[in-house]
């Protein structure tokens, strides 16, 4: 691990401060993926700039049809949070399926949505929701906010300060584990709200998306029926030793019918 400077603000205004001061500074949140980057000197920030001081980051309420979580929020307080169980059950159960114990007890909902990994699960989640996200200076719908792999929207001064989303009707979620690194190889995550039906997929490709054929399946009829005619095209999929491109097609048909059979 390189040597860096550390910093813990109590305010979301002097932790922009800090990082706009500095280019070559980070936040960290629960550090699930900076820690063990810095332990294997993959990453060199000159600052690291502890968010888990700011009061702000945190806390769940329901806002009119929606529910807020602040990014500092971990998953298991996402999976056991009164609120989300109760308005969308599908988040809680789908939180409560992040890595293990520990994981779920140090990572944040912001930190996962921030770094963006592949085979996270909050993407297809807020793709899927139409969440909208909360930062320093503005508010990005989630369409907009996932970029590529390992990169987001997000200004290098800019934190994200919570992330909205709207309660649908009826949400559920479904994915297959790698059965060696427990990452997700293929998820998918369907609801039907007032913004209609949006599915959104984690695992299959280098980044999140919607799977706008599904949608338009599921918008006609709400059923496995309807999925039986769509196929997911293997082109720009993710092809490892643990699976094909093709194999990956395979999965988020499958995936999508276990998450409706999740959301009744």
């Amino acid at each position: 691990m390189y040597d860096f400077e550390y910093h813990k603000p109590t305010t979301i205004a002097d932790a922009v401060k800090i990082l706009a001061a500095d280019p070559d500074a980070k936040p960290i949140s629960g550090g699930m993926t900076l820690l063990p980057a810095l332990k294997h000197r993959l990453n060199k920030p000159s600052a690291l700039v502890d968010l888990g001081g700011i009061a702000e980051l945190r806390g769940v309420k329901r806002e009119g049809n929606a529910i807020v979580i602040g990014a500092m929020a971990k998953h298991y307080e996402v999976a056991t949070d009164p609120l989300v169980k109760e308005a969308i059950p599908a988040l809680a159960r789908m939180a409560s399926t992040v890595g293990d114990t520990q994981v779920r007890n140090r990572g944040t909902l912001g930190g996962s949505l921030a770094n963006n990994d592949p085979a996270a699960d909050y993407p297809a989640a807020a793709l899927a929701l139409g969440a909208t996200f909360i930062t320093s200076r503005r508010s990005i719908p989630a369409d907009d906010f996932f970029v590529g792999m390992f990169t987001t929207a997000l200004e290098p001064d800019e934190l994200l300060v919570a992330v909205s989303f709207p309660i649908p009707e009826k949400a559920g979620y479904a994915k297959l584990r790698n059965p060696a690194s427990r990452y997700s190889m293929a998820g998918v995550f369907v609801a039907k709200g007032p913004a209609g039906v949006k599915v959104g997929v984690n695992g299959a490709a280098s980044c999140a998306f919607r799977q706008t054929e599904m949608e338009a399946a599921l918008s006609a009829n709400w059923s496995a029926d309807a999925l039986s005619g769509v196929t997911q095209s293997p082109d720009d999929l993710n092809s490892d030793i643990h699976g094909g491109a093709e194999y990956r097609a395979h999965l988020v048909i499958v995936m999508a019918k276990r998450a409706l059979a999740d959301a009744g």
